[in-house]
């Protein structure tokens, strides 16, 4: 048996040569596609000097952009949380009909074109549907307007929560919730102080992961925002603009920022880890 053993590790491990090269490839890898865009869009925002960031990023269009950008991931990252942790609630502690279905409609953003997905908002609201003038005529705007941008947007985020908790959820198996339901807790103490302390870290890289996303998408928001500028472009949608009017410039210095706020998304996942680590 150890023998055995002994020939096992020994297939398995690799010589330091080996090691070398494919921690070489995965770093070049990392520095062409990763770093050196990072590096080059900084660069490009800081070309003509601090001041020109800044005057790009007071612009009232930029300004309007940003703080749309904000709402609407503010407001789909949430829902999204809500649906995650109970689909994968859901998937993962029960057994009932139609649980492959709802995992494949739980993938389906993955599969389908973010494009798409804008042009399915469209056909449904859009002046040509039943649905769009009914709500038009109670005053209510789908399209070209912040419900149907938000809508876009939860369609493409909605299943990274729940694809993160699912499997984490179905590996801790239901023994703890099924212990803690026997000694008197309720349904919801249960979720409380058992099931939500267990699944924390996959929610919050679920969530991270989402908020990033609803932050950078373009495809099915461009597709429903109608590219009113200062009030229906998002940041994605606001650098196209500036870069199709050639202001380089301007397009990198709103870039820098969106990178930013994704680079702080990180650091601050790092730092809750840390706490509740020690």
């Amino acid at each position: 048996m150890a023998d055995q053993t002994i020939s096992i590790q020994s297939a398995t491990a690799e010589t330091p040569l080996v090691r070398l090269v494919l921690m070489a490839i995965a770093f070049l890898f990392l520095a062409l596609f990763l770093f050196l865009p990072l590096v080059v869009v900084v660069s490009e925002a800081f070309r003509n000097g601090v001041g020109a960031w800044f005057q790009a990023i007071l612009d009232p269009d930029a300004l309007a952009s940003i703080r749309l950008t904000l709402l609407v991931a503010a407001i789909s990252v949430p829902l999204n949380m809500v649906f995650g942790v109970a689909a994968a609630w859901a998937i993962a502690k029960f057994e009932f009909r139609g649980k492959a279905f709802l995992i494949t409609l739980i993938d389906l953003p993955f599969s389908v074109s973010p494009v798409i997905s804008g042009l399915v908002y469209v056909l449904l609201f859009g002046s040509g549907s039943v649905l769009g003038p009914w709500l038009k005529g109670w005053g209510i705007e789908i399209l070209f307007a912040v419900p149907g941008i938000t809508l876009a947007t939860i369609f493409v985020t909605f299943p990274f929560v729940a694809r993160e908790l699912i499997p984490l959820m179905q590996d801790q198996g239901s023994a703890d919730e099924e212990a803690a339901l026997s000694l008197g807790a309720s349904g919801w103490q249960t979720f409380l102080h058992v099931t939500l302390p267990n699944i924390r870290w996959g929610l919050l890289y679920g969530v991270l992961l989402c908020n990033a996303r609803a932050m950078g998408e373009f495809g099915a928001v461009s597709v429903v925002s109608g590219h009113i500028r200062g009030l229906t472009d998002t940041m994605p949608l606001h650098i196209e603009i500036l870069y199709n009017e050639y202001n380089f410039a301007a397009a990198f210095a709103v870039a820098s920022l969106l990178v930013g706020l994704a680079l702080v998304t990180l650091v601050l996942k790092t730092a809750i880890e840390r706490r509740y680590a020690d």
